[in-house]
């Protein structure tokens, strides 16, 4: 919604022949429809690319941090999920996180796969008949054990399931062959410090369902997957400058969810004194 002073600019705008100045979302979606075909070339043939932008439009209203990102950047986490056939937001396919590089100063926005994103890349190996993962609750009937014999057997309590202590996946092959890992809380801990956006993003709002994908990208090396596929899953957490260059890791992050709370820390301190 338009506030009051951007009215009063476009009306006196219009008052002097001049064109409204457009939002920053407007500019961005002005430069998704440019960019259409491009990214129209390289959807996999089960995506549309009308319902990729819409989605992509929605997932950037619903994080206004990503308007103050660099444009390039943001085109460039787009080009990233519509490559790997992944929808970014509330589906949870694939993450846009912005993050302020510590490097050059400037917000950029770092594309990151979620769990759904890693289930849906490992079903299209064609290898394997299903794949899942769940939380495990300390409330929980939960047994494992690995050796000649493996075996693992989860009863989720009914009500008060306790706090979260880990995460299994399994995967069941087409030729009859299954294979399952269990990662607890504090192994899922050291891998989330890890990563570049380890205190925001989804790390923050969707936390079980990261620790799931942690588990099945752990499992990964086991699963019958072909070297594209693989290939494929390796481009997580990774940013591109804009979207014809090749997709990189990042050094050097400032969270800005972190940045954020910090500084109202400061500003809260202040007020006290």
């Amino acid at each position: 919604m338009a506030t009051n002073e951007k009215v009063k600019t476009q009306l006196a705008n219009r008052a002097n022949g001049q064109a409204p100045t457009p939002t920053p979302e407007q500019t961005i979606a002005a430069y998704m429809k440019k960019m259409a075909p491009r990214f129209a070339e390289v959807l996999p043939k089960h995506m549309d690319i009308d319902r990729m932008t819409r989605i992509a439009l929605t997932t950037i209203r619903t994080n206004p941090k990503l308007l103050e990102a660099s444009v390039p950047s943001l085109l460039g986490a787009i080009m990233q999920a519509a490559q790997l056939g992944l929808e970014p937001g509330l589906v949870g396919h694939c993450y846009l996180v912005p993050f302020k590089n510590g490097k050059t100063g400037q917000t950029e926005v770092q594309f990151i796969i979620g769990y759904k994103g890693m289930i849906d890349l490992a079903r299209r190996s064609g290898n394997i008949e299903s794949i899942y993962a769940h939380a495990v609750y300390e409330n929980d009937t939960f047994e494992y054990e690995y050796g000649l014999h493996p075996k693992l057997v989860h009863k989720p309590a009914m009500t008060d399931r306790g706090e979260f202590i880990g995460a299994y996946a399994v995967a069941h092959f087409k030729d009859g062959g299954y294979q399952f890992e269990f990662m607890p809380k504090e192994e899922i801990e050291k891998r989330r410090n890890r990563s570049k956006t380890a205190n925001g993003g989804p790390w923050v709002t969707d936390y079980e369902e990261m620790a799931k994908k942690t588990v099945v990208r752990h499992m990964w090396k086991y699963l019958p997957i072909s070297i594209e596929i693989q290939q494929a899953a390796a481009q997580d957490e990774v940013i591109r400058k804009d979207v014809t260059s090749e997709p990189e890791f990042v050094d050097d992050v400032i969270d800005i969810s972190t940045e954020i709370e910090e500084q109202s820390v400061e500003v809260e301190g202040e007020e006290a004194q």
